[in-house]
Order: C-alpha cells, then sequence, then structure tokens
C-alpha cells in the first residue's frame, strides 16, 4: 500500500511540474549561465562638471540644495560664488555588438564629461554617445576594443510572464559585475516618468549603479534594460522592456537620434464615471481631448470626444498603451483606428506623420506654451494615488515636478524634482488642465511667481523667463 501511494505521489508530482515546462537553465545553480553571460556586462564610470556656490561661512546643517542656512543666506546676501567641482558618477551596461556597442541609461552618461567602460576581464576603454534618448532613458555608446567581444542575445519581451525568473548583472555602488536573481513581479508599470512608460517590474535586486545593465530571463537573453527603483522600497526594481530598448537603439545607432510615429491628439484616461456618462460598457480606451491642427488625426476627421479602442490590430485598454504603440510605429505608416463616437463604432485609416524633436507623440496644446515650458526647463505630472505614493506627499491637488532640467531657469531659480506647485503668479493650480492654461497665459520675459509646497513647507520661488524663445 506504501509502495502504491509513493508511486502515486511521484506520478503526480511530475505530472504538475514536467521537466519540459522549466525553461532555460537548471534552478538548483545558475552558475554556468552567469559565467557565459559576465563577459557582456560592462561597468560604467562617468566624469562630469557641476558649478555650485561656495559658502563664506560653514553651514550647520551640512550644506546641499534644500540647505536652509543657504537660503537663508542667499535672499539676504544675494548669490555666493561659484566654483566648478569634478562629479563621479557610476552605472552598467551590456555589449550588444562584437565591435563595442553598448547599451545604458540615459542618466547615467547624459551629463558626463569622461566615459570609462570597464570589461569583467579588467579592460578599461573610453566611450563616445552615439546617441541618446531622454524620452525612454536608453542611450548607445561606443568604444574601441583591441579584440572582438561578446555581445548579448535580445529576448522578445512581450512573450516574458509574470512569475517568470529573471537575473541582473550589474555595478551596484561600484560593487561590479554583481549578479541577483529574482522573478517577473508585474509588466506595463506606470512610474509618471513619461508618455512612453512601460516598465517590467522585478524583484530581483536592484540599486544605484545597476542603472543601464541587463535583466535576463533563464535562456541568457535580454529581456530588459534595468533603470529604476522606489526610494526606500525593497524587492520593487524597474525595467525597460528589451523590444522597447532594441527598437530605439537601433535607431540611434543608424541616425543618433529616434524617429517616432506622431498622430496630432492630446488624449486621457477613460474613467468609470466618463464611462458611464458616455453609455459605454466598460472604461477602456483612449478619450480624445483635442486635435492638433494640420495633424494626421485632424486630417482623418478624428474628432475631441472620440474614444480610441483600437490602433492598428491592437486593442487599446488603457490610454497610455496609446502613445507607445504610435510612437513605436515608422512614420508614414499606413494605420488603421477604431474608435467610438456617439456610441458608434467607426474605422478611420489614416498616414502617421513624424513626431517632432520637442514634441509629444500625443501633442500638446500648442507652440507658445511648448516654448515657456521648454524655458523653464520642467517636466511636471497629475498628482496620482500611485505618484503620491512614490514621492511619499500628503497632497492630492497641484502638480508635482518630476524633472528639472540642470543649469535650467527653473534649476537656477531653486525648483526641485517632488516640489507641489501649488499656485503660478497667484492664480491656483489644483491638477494639469489648470497648470497648462496658465503657463499658456505666460509671455516671455515675464517674471513668474511659484507657490510650491516642500516637504512640510511652502514657500515662494520667483524666475524671468528670458525674452528670446528657448
Amino acid at each position: 500500500m506504501k509502495r502504491y501511494l509513493i508511486t502515486v505521489f511521484v506520478f503526480l508530482f511530475l505530472t504538475a511540474f514536467p521537466y519540459g515546462n522549466v525553461r532555460g537553465a537548471d534552478l538548483t545553480s545558475l552558475s554556468e549561465l552567469v559565467k557565459r553571460l559576465k563577459p557582456s556586462v560592462v561597468n560604467i564610470s562617468t566624469t562630469n562638471i557641476v558649478r555650485r556656490s561656495i559658502m563664506p561661512f560653514e553651514s550647520p546643517f551640512g550644506g546641499g540644495e534644500n540647505d536652509p542656512f543657504e537660503e537663508f543666506f542667499r535672499r539676504f546676501f544675494g548669490e555666493n560664488p561659484q566654483r566648478e567641482f569634478r562629479q563621479r558618477g557610476l552605472g552598467s551596461g551590456f555589449i550588444i555588438s562584437e565591435d563595442g556597442y553598448i547599451i545604458t541609461n540615459n542618466h547615467v552618461v547624459e551629463k558626463a564629461k569622461d566615459i570609462d567602460v570597464i570589461l569583467e576581464d579588467g579592460r578599461r576603454y573610453e566611450a563616445k554617445v552615439i546617441g541618446k534618448d531622454p524620452k525612454t532613458d536608453l542611450a548607445l555608446i561606443k568604444i574601441k576594443p583591441d579584440r572582438r567581444l561578446q555581445a548579448v542575445r535580445f529576448g522578445d519581451s512581450d512573450k516574458l510572464e509574470i512569475g517568470e525568473w529573471v537575473v541582473a548583472i550589474g555595478n551596484p555602488f561600484g560593487l561590479g559585475h554583481t549578479v541577483t536573481v529574482g522573478i517577473v513581479s508585474a509588466k506595463g508599470r506606470s512610474l509618471g516618468l513619461g508618455a512612453y512608460d512601460d516598465f517590467i517590474q522585478t524583484d530581483a535586486a536592484i540599486n544605484p549603479g545597476n542603472s543601464g545593465g541587463p535583466l535576463f530571463n533563464l535562456n541568457g537573453e535580454v529581456v530588459g534594460v534595468n533603470t529604476a527603483i522606489i526610494a526606500g522600497g525593497q524587492g520593487i526594481g524597474f525595467a525597460i522592456p528589451a523590444n522597447m530598448a532594441r527598437y530605439v537603439v537601433e535607431q540611434l545607432k543608424s541616425k543618433g537620434k529616434v524617429v517616432r510615429g506622431w498622430l496630432g491628439v492630446l488624449v486621457q484616461q477613460v474613467t468609470p464615471e466618463i464611462a458611464e456618462s458616455l453609455n459605454l460598457r466598460e472604461p477602456v480606451g483612449a478619450l480624445v481631448a483635442d486635435v492638433t491642427p494640420g495633424g494626421p488625426a485632424e486630417k482623418a476627421g478624428i474628432k475631441r470626444g472620440d474614444i480610441i479602442v483600437e490602433f492598428n490590430g491592437v486593442k487599446i485598454k488603457e490610454m497610455s498603451e496609446l502613445p507607445k504603440r504610435v510612437a513605436m510605429t515608422p512614420p508614414g505608416t499606413e494605420s488603421e483606428i477604431k474608435l467610438i463616437r456617439n456610441g458608434r463604432e467607426k474605422t478611420v485609416k489614416l498616414r502617421l506623420g513624424e513626431l517632432p524633436d520637442s514634441g509629444a507623440a500625443i501633442s500638446s496644446r500648442g507652440g507658445d506654451q511648448k516654448n515657456i515650458e521648454e524655458g523653464l526647463g520642467i517636466t511636471v505630472q497629475e498628482i496620482t494615488p500611485q505618484i503620491r505614493r512614490m514621492f511619499n506627499i500628503r497632497e492630492s491637488e497641484g502638480v508635482i515636478v518630476t524633472n528639472v532640467e540642470q543649469g535650467s531657469v527653473a534649476w537656477d531659480a531653486g525648483l526641485r524634482r517632488g516640489d507641489v506647485i501649488l499656485e503660478i503668479n497667484k492664480k491656483p493650480v489644483r491638477n494639469l488642465s489648470e497648470y497648462r492654461k496658465v503657463i499658456g497665459s505666460i509671455k516671455q520675459g515675464q517674471t513668474v511667481l511659484f507657490l510650491i509646497k516642500r516637504e512640510e513647507n511652502t514657500l515662494y520661488i520667483a524666475l524671468r523667463l528670458e525674452g528670446e524663445e528657448q
């Protein structure tokens, strides 16, 4: 009887977990896989020049951009003299060709004056930037090796499944070629960093210095580019999907920039309330809030209030899916869009345009506003529950600054990432729509007064836009 039960148990176990379903390497040890992959991963060391104020007195708070003593001194005695300092940075990357092309993150090399690449065997090379794409935070750099290098193989990130094992190799805190293992925790994550957010979430340990390094599947194929973490979080890292990285890098290599498709609409999320008001069965698709005059969408007859539910045969469930699909479709492509207008489904055919270098695939509202926003040098986002958790803020109204370009007017005036804008020129800013309306009324050469919330404090920051267009 015991022998019978053991036989049944073994049979059921093998049936539930057949050997053929375990893809890639043996999970009992990844050592052979890692040995094979490590030569394709590089450590990156950067040096850039920064300008900092020189305080005549030592600050009791330790100094830094948010130091209240420096703020007090600047307010009453004016700007302090500045001096140049060399700042070092660390990152990771991976080799995609035998002759030395390497993928990394844009933020690793964006401000770098010098870039050094260190291979697994210790060989060190200077690198130059071939192309950068801030919209996806990807960059392509090149070294001149004295021998052929081992390049990675790309996998299909669309086929990656939640729960699948992945391996991260990188340079966290300068600890070169560190290996960590985890699973795919989620796909399609949006962090509020831009229109093309589409991150793979993993619990493989990712730390500062891992940026730009590869995320492998157990077949030894790159399925992601490790990019971001949540400050204070544990086991929460994010990677750019390999399919997006490959699309971007191929263009950076051939053209030095990324050319994207352009539809010429401004869209927003279809909420349950909007769906109910429009008599939709479910809140899916992208609601057209505005149409760019003269753009492909207007020429094809797309109107404000239309709900785009399908693009080139791919269903659009979330608003954020549309900009990514459009951007990754070459300009000039004949495209088919299914939309809902007044409760009826309609099919529209059009030819995609080319996204302007400074534009967005799902367009902004006008040239003057765009020039003002570029002149400020800041990027803002609507405050959503996800943004509140990410930045650990309490405010539900206003817009949050998600990026400030170093050396810009906003940076020099003291605006920083994480600041919540509550007012502009004494006019309330409760959401992104009000922010755009106020920004659109500002003229070049005008002084702009911001009321912001920073941690537990509110403060005013004034800046003056240059009289000429940026």
